[in-house]
């Protein structure tokens, strides 16, 4: 397999990726932003902790959508995120229903 076929099957991998994000987007309540990872989730919990005086935030996300091309089920019940760095989490609207 050359480089260029290495890049253009990483590239099909993330245009399916972003596929399956479109389509699965307004199924869910919330966009959840770490540093490592992008969410959709339908619950969300943050509690700020601290330990041996670093902060640091825990998440819990529930009915969750995780974006990552390489994870092959994306679709989680519930997970549990650990981050040292700030969260952006933001509530989706909601459409309102299309009649045909």
């Amino acid at each position: 397999m050359s480089a260029e076929d290495l890049e253009n099957y990483e590239t099909e991998l993330e245009l399916d990726l972003y596929r399956e994000y479109r389509d699965v987007v307004g199924l869910f309540s919330y966009v959840v932003e770490t540093e490592r990872r992008f969410y959709l989730a339908n619950g969300v919990d943050v509690q700020v902790r601290s330990a041996g005086g670093e902060v640091f935030f825990e998440l819990t996300l529930t009915d969750a959508w995780v974006w990552d091309v390489y994870r092959s089920a994306r679709f989680v019940k519930s997970v549990r995120v650990v981050t040292f760095k700030d969260v952006n989490i933001e509530e989706l609207a909601k459409r309102d229903l299309e009649l045909p």
